[in-house]
């Protein structure tokens, strides 16, 4: 088994609701993501996926969420909060719709809302 490791950030705020006192006041955060992706075999260049093409399809993933009012965004905008733990299954389950090669999964994405403090989703991949 290979694993992928690729990190990014982005900033954005949110407004979550039935939770500490705090937190449902409107406040942002400086996510760190951390993307996952696993894969039994390497491909003929020798690697599990380029970091490139990779990074660039979480780039675009990014540019939905970075500087943006979740809750406004439409995945959010119904009854799925824009808590780090959705965050990270919005994340894992866009990319991995854009992975093609079917020999590569998102595992896992971790979602650090501050430095101390993250969600991690693990994908299944059976769902998609």
């Amino acid at each position: 088994m290979f694993e992928l490791k690729v990190l990014t950030h982005f900033a954005a705020a949110h407004q979550l609701a039935m939770v500490a006192k705090k937190c449902e006041n409107l406040h942002g955060h400086n996510w760190k993501i951390e993307v996952s992706l696993a894969g039994d075999e390497l491909n003929d260049a020798g690697v599990l996926m380029d970091f490139g093409i990779l990074k660039d399809h979480i780039s675009e993933i990014m540019k939905k969420l970075d500087h943006t009012f979740l809750n406004e965004l439409t995945h959010f905008s119904g009854k799925i909060s824009p808590s780090s733990e959705n965050i990270a299954q919005f994340i894992a389950e866009d990319l991995q719709v854009r992975i093609k090669d079917p020999g590569v999964r998102v595992s896992k994405v971790t979602a650090w809302e501050s430095e101390d403090a993250c969600a991690t989703y693990y994908l299944n991949s059976a769902k998609l």
